[in-house]
C-alpha cells in the first residue's frame, strides 16, 4: 500500500499543484483537507471537487466554523487577544483548528505525513508544525514551496502542462488570508512601510471617510461571552458575522503595523477585523467595571503574554493551557451590556451596566450622598509615600555630603 500525505488544501493554485507535486516528489497519495472557518469565497463542495480533480485520492471538508468561534475566537476575546498591542491573532487563530482537523484526517486516512502551503519566512509555518508535532508527534511534516521547490511559476506552468481544472493568472500582488475572526494582507506594493494602503486592499471594510450614519448597538455578555446583540440571542459567530457587517460598514477595525514575526524580521501587514476589534472593546470595557483592580492589572500581563504564545504557534502549549485556566476564571463576573457607538472608523463605548459591577455609584459620587470617608486619605498618602520618602531623604543627605 503507497504512504498516503495530508495535505491542508485552500483550493488555490499552488495547494492544488501541491496535489501532483507531492505525488511526484514523494510516490505518496495525496488526501486534500479543507477546513472551512468562515473565509468565505468558494463553495466548499466545489473546492473538494477541485481537490479530487486535480488527483487527490480523498479530500476531506470540514464546516468548522461554530467551532472556531467557540473554541478559538472566544478564548482570544476573554484575553483581550492582541499581539504587541494591535493585531487581533487572525491568522495564529486559525491555524490550530486547521492543525486539528489535519491531524483528525491524518488518523482517519491512514497517513504518516502532513503537508502545508507555508513559505520558509512565515509565522504559519511554525504553527501548523508545532500544532501538527503535538497533537500528532508521531507525524512527519512537509511544506512544498519551502521543502519541494514550488514557485509560483512552476506551478503554473505544472497546472497548464498538467491540464488541472484550476485559473492559472499572474500571482495578485497582495497574500491574503482571511476568516471569520478578520482579514490579513501582506507583501507587493506593501513591502515599503513608506506607502500607504491603496483602497483596493480593503474588503471587510468600508472607507471611513464617509460613513453612513453612526450606528449604536448594545452587546450583552455573559461571563466574559457575548451572547446578544441589541438583546436578540445570538451565537458567537453569528455575533462576529453581524459585527464584522455593522462595524465593517464604518470602516471600525483596519489596522496599519509593522509587527515582529518568530522568524526574526520585521514585516509590514495591513489587518481588517471590524468584528473582532468591536467586540475586544466592548469586553475592555466590561472587565473594567467587574474585575477588581490588582486582578485587572495582573490579567493585563497574562493577556498580553497568552497572545505572544498564540502569535509565535503555542496554542497547544501547558503554558498557554495554564494561562487560559486563569483567564477563564478571571470572567466569572464578567456579564453586563456594553453599549457602543459604531462610526467613521471608531468604535466607542458609551454605556455600561451589570448586576456583577464593582463600580458603586455612592463611592464615586462627589454630590449629596457620597459614602467614601475623605477623612483616611490623609492617613492613607502618609504611609503610602512613606518608602519613597525616606529613599528621598537618604538620596538627598547623600548628594550632600
Amino acid at each position: 500500500m503507497k504512504d498516503r500525505i495530508v495535505l491542508a488544501y485552500s483550493g488555490g493554485l499552488d495547494t492544488s499543484v501541491a496535489i501532483g507535486w507531492i505525488a511526484d516528489a514523494t510516490g505518496a497519495e495525496v488526501v486534500a483537507v479543507a477546513v472551512d472557518v468562515g473565509q468565505g469565497g468558494e463553495n466548499m463542495e466545489t473546492i473538494r471537487q477541485r481537490a479530487l480533480g486535480c488527483g487527490a485520492v480523498e479530500a476531506y471538508v470540514a464546516d468548522a466554523r461554530d467551532e472556531f468561534a467557540d473554541e478559538y475566537c472566544m478564548p482570544t476575546l476573554k484575553a483581550n487577544g492582541l499581539y504587541q498591542g494591535h493585531y487581533p491573532l487572525v491568522s495564529a487563530i486559525s491555524r490550530p483548528v486547521i492543525v486539528k482537523h489535519l491531524v483528525k484526517a491524518a488518523r482517519e486516512f491512514g497517513a504518516s505525513t502532513v503537508a502545508h502551503g507555508c513559505t520558509g519566512k512565515g509565522n504559519d509555518q511554525v504553527r501548523f508544525e508545532v500544532g501538527i508535532q503535538t497533537l500528532g508527534p508521531d507525524l512527519k511534516c512537509i511544506a512544498p514551496v519551502r521543502d519541494l521547490a514550488l514557485t509560483r511559476d512552476k506551478a503554473i506552468a505544472y497546472a497548464e502542462e498538467k491540464h488541472l481544472p484550476i485559473i492559472t493568472t499572474k500571482k495578485n500582488p497582495y497574500s491574503i488570508d482571511q476568516n471569520v475572526w478578520g482579514r490579513a494582507v501582506e507583501t507587493g506594493y506593501l513591502e515599503d512601510i513608506w506607502n500607504a494602503p491603496t483602497k483596493d486592499i480593503y474588503d471587510y471594510t468600508q472607507t471611513p471617510e464617509f460613513p453612513p450614519a453612526p450606528d449604536e448597538v448594545t452587546i450583552t455578555f455573559v461571563k466574559g461571552t457575548p451572547t446578544a446583540l441589541d438583546g436578540v440571542a445570538m451565537s458567537p459567530l453569528q455575533i462576529i458575522q453581524e459585527l464584522n457587517r455593522r462595524a465593517g460598514a464604518q470602516g471600525v477595525g483596519r489596522i496599519d503595523v509593522v509587527e515582529d514575526r518568530l522568524v526574526g524580521i520585521k514585516s509590514r501587514e495591513i489587518y481588517e477585523a471590524p468584528g473582532a476589534m468591536a467586540l475586544i472593546t466592548a469586553h475592555k470595557h466590561l472587565e473594567d467595571i467587574t474585575i477588581e483592580r490588582e486582578h485587572a492589572r495582573f490579567k493585563a500581563g497574562v493577556d498580553r503574554r497568552w497572545s505572544e504564545l498564540v502569535y509565535d504557534g503555542q496554542w497547544f502549549s501547558p503554558l498557554k493551557r495554564a494561562l487560559d485556566t486563569f483567564i477563564e476564571d478571571s470572567q466569572q463576573y464578567v456579564s453586563g451590556d456594553i453599549r457602543m457607538v459604531l462610526h467613521g472608523g471608531t468604535a466607542v463605548v458609551n454605556g455600561r451596566r451589570s448586576d456583577t459591577s464593582l463600580y458603586d455609584f455612592n463611592l464615586a459620587t462627589y454630590d449629596t450622598g457620597d459614602t467614601f470617608d475623605q477623612s483616611n486619605a490623609k492617613g492613607f498618602i502618609d504611609i503610602w509615600g512613606m518608602s519613597s520618602k525616606v529613599a528621598s531623604s537618604r538620596d538627598q543627605r547623600v548628594a550632600g555630603e
